[in-house]
């Protein structure tokens, strides 16, 4: 029995050890059926008698680097498709798009090649040069292809038929024979036969981003083939062999191995963590430790537009935000980041407060006679949403209404220029929240927005609103600095944004954000939003107070030196006293905190913080206030006290000091506190500078929660509490000292 058992340990125990080989091993010393194409050049193509083609030898090269080997069997697109279904093979390379729909039955490679889209027509039609001008005619494309599926969706959209055929030479001979006014395919395929100078056309357009190819096996089986490959790719890219196969077929047309997929080709089996929003991407081929000796830069964003740019926690997070991060660790620069809501931000690059804009900004001709940008960063697309219970599902069903859009985006300009058309008003807001708000609340039809930022509110769940169009072409968004300046920082961030693209850290951060079902967020309770909102909110009510009483200060000490210039017998006095009073009564609070904020620093060269900006700014229109109160209540005391009291031998400003202001002060009480609760509301103002006070960290909340009803609801009853203990205040103080 005990041998019997020793039997059975070393059998099990050799059994596991083979196991375990096998699994270390992987495809090594296996053999597998490849799928491939007929004629599908660079890619899979007779040469000299032998199949020759970017994927039979990358597959070639993969399987000596892994130690696996591959018989190849060539039967068609769809044949190959087939076979891997059916158990014939036991993976397809052939060109093969990744797709949403492919991924329910094939399970993917890492990318080895990234498509584009490309217009071909006859070499000597001069006829048609863009997509317009295919309305009402028949083109052709290959099956199976990205350029069949985008040709169709094409076609919809300007009136022309798609005729599909199995072989790509087929399609290319449909148009020289004159019977497709033009061809869609991919553009390495395109612009491979053209080089050999074996099909006679010409590409008209330029290329139209399209997915990525991939080894395909059947979904759930042959997984160690796929991480073979995965790997064997990696390595075949670091040591140089793929690069030289790119080489062989494309030329100068061959894209840089390491960079496709962002970088995913290179990165074998290693799975990289997306990160938290606001955290630096971690991947090895994207450097976040570069010594910081390129300088520390000022850069100006939005303060609501997520998922761009928002608050998380007390931290600017969103796509802006950590990709300017990641260029910033990538090529060595500091940034110093204000959020001062858009216009604002605009005004500071111009002003010279900020170096750069970063805040989902269009890139327009307009703009582009001010400012400089960088390459583009995201391609925006305008979409329109309506209420949920709404029944307006076209452009159309607009004519009449009043939509919402907000200012500075590309949904503003599309609104602006379908308005001709269908004939509706447009009705402008600073913030997204209070544009969907505007919808929800039926005073306005719809509105126009950016389709990362309405998809992103709405799957918030705190935005009751549904989206009715497809996505309409937008415009690029781009960082800028102020035209004719700061180059080497626009440089740094084409550098660190390309950077980014090739190593797939770019498509990480952007994966953060939209690649979610559902934002945080959704469904949270009033209380447990109160709960999350209120240190932000307490934050900014400490900032009022604060500005506030710094304001007051001042302003009680310009009121009174102003007041008593305004009883001088001195014209001149008199008149400087009156034209202060004139000037900041005369002009809106905003005017003069965009003035010193923005224009003095333009002049000086010297910039203001936001507090500093804002207390000047509250100071001079308070005191201005104050010096008439003062010089009211100094009047309205009896003449006859001063005179007495320079009868009993004391001077003019002892008798002031010590008689005349005392009374006074008990007369002006009242008005002083009002003056005070004028000033505390008034705060608010200071927002545009980017001051943290309490509506700006409302809007801030409201940003990443979009529950603005609720958030003001707080935000009001926090002004409340805090001007109504202000009033019992000043009214026990009046009690107390004017008995």
């Amino acid at each position: 029995m005990t041998a019997l058992f020793v039997l059975l340990f070393t059998v099990g125990g050799a059994v596991g050890a083979a196991n375990a080989l096998m699994q270390t091993k992987g495809a090594e010393g296996q053999t597998y059926t490849i799928a491939t194409d007929t004629t599908w050049a660079p890619f899979e193509f007779q040469r000299d008698g032998e199949l020759r083609g970017i994927d039979i030898d990358l597959i070639n090269a993969i399987a000596e680097d892994q130690g696996f080997d591959v018989e190849i069997d060539v039967l068609g697109f769809d044949g190959a498709l087939a076979a891997v279904q059916s158990g014939q093979a036991d993976a397809v390379m052939a060109g093969m798009s990744i797709t949403k729909e492919r991924e329910k039955t094939f399970d993917f490679s890492n990318p080895y090649f990234d498509s584009g889209i490309q217009m071909a027509v006859a070499q000597n039609d001069d006829t048609i040069a863009s997509y317009e001008d295919l309305a009402g005619k028949t083109v052709s494309a290959k099956t199976g292809t990205e350029g069949f599926a985008f040709a169709e969706t094409l076609g919809e959209e300007h009136g022309f038929t798609v005729t599909g055929f199995q072989d790509a030479s087929d399609a290319y001979g449909d148009v020289t024979a004159g019977n497709s006014a033009a061809v869609f395919d991919d553009y390495p395929i395109l612009a491979y036969g053209i080089a050999t100078g074996n099909v006679a056309l010409k590409t008209v357009t330029d290329q139209e981003k399209a997915s990525s190819y991939g080894m395909g096996v059947k979904k759930g089986e042959n997984a160690e083939l796929r991480e073979a490959f995965n790997e064997g790719l990696k390595n075949v890219i670091e040591n140089g062999t793929y690069q030289a196969i790119l080489d062989d077929y494309l030329g100068a047309d061959a894209p840089e191995a390491a960079t496709i997929g962002s970088g995913k080709a290179a990165l074998g089996n290693e799975e990289l963590d997306l990160g938290e929003p606001g955290e630096l991407p971690v991947n090895p081929n994207f450097a976040t430790d570069t010594p910081k000796t390129n300088g520390e830069f000022v850069i100006a964003t939005d303060t609501t537009f997520a998922p761009f740019i928002y608050q998380l926690d007390g931290t600017n997070v969103g796509i802006d935000m950590d990709l300017l991060r990641a260029i910033a660790a990538n090529q060595g620069f500091e940034v110093e980041v204000k959020t001062l809501g858009f216009d604002a931000a605009l005004q500071a690059v111009q002003a010279g407060q900020a170096d750069g804009v970063i805040a989902g900004m269009s890139i327009t001709d307009e703009r582009k006679q001010v400012f400089d940008f960088s390459d583009s960063y995201y391609a925006s697309g305008v979409q329109m949403a309506v209420a949920e219970n709404s029944d307006i599902a076209s452009y159309e069903d607009l004519a009449g209404q009043t939509v919402a859009v907000k200012t500075g985006t590309v949904g503003y300009d599309f609104a602006q220029e379908l308005s001709k058309d269908v004939g509706f008003e447009v009705n402008a807001f600073q913030d997204s929240a209070d544009m969907y708000n505007d919808v929800a609340t039926g005073n306005s039809a719809a509105t126009f927005e950016d389709a990362p930022v309405l998809q992103f509110g709405i799957a918030s769940g705190n935005v009751p609103l549904k989206i009715v169009t497809d996505p309409e072409p937008g415009a690029d968004y781009g960082f800028a600095v102020l035209k004719g300046q700061n180059a080497e920082l626009l440089q740094l961030f084409n550098d660190g944004l390309q950077n980014a693209k090739d190593s797939g850290v770019y498509q990480m951060i952007i994966d953060r954000y939209l690649a979610i079902e559902d934002a945080e967020g959704g469904g949270t309770s009033f209380w447990s939003l109160i709960g999350a909102s209120m240190p932000t909110l307490l934050q900014g009510l400490m900032l009022t107070l604060l500005a506030t009483a710094l304001s007051i200060f001042f302003a009680m000490i310009l009121g009174i030196v102003f007041g008593i210039l305004k009883l001088s017998t001195n014209v001149v006095l008199r008149q400087l006293a009156s034209a202060y009073v004139n000037i900041f009564r005369g002009t809106p609070v905003l005017v003069q905190a965009f003035f010193f904020y923005f224009g003095v620093p333009a002049v000086t060269g010297q910039p203001l913080d936001a507090l500093t900006a804002g207390v000047i700014t509250l100071s001079l229109n308070a005191g201005a206030y104050i010096t008439e109160v003062v010089r009211g209540g100094v009047q309205s005391v009896d003449p006859g006290q001063m005179e007495a009291a320079r009868s009993l031998g004391l001077g003019w400003g002892s008798s002031m000091r010590r008689v005349v202001m005392p009374q006074a002060f008990k007369i002006m009480t009242p008005n002083l506190i009002n003056q005070f609760i004028i000033t505390l509301k008034d705060t608010s103002l200071l927002s545009v500078l980017g001051f943290a006070e309490l509506t700006y960290q409302g809007r801030i909340v409201i940003a990443s929660t979009f529950r603005s009803f609720e958030i003001w609801i707080v935000v009001g009853v926090m002004y409340f509490v805090v001007i109504w203990l202000l009033t019992v205040l000043s009214n026990w103080f009046d009690r107390k000292f004017n008995k």
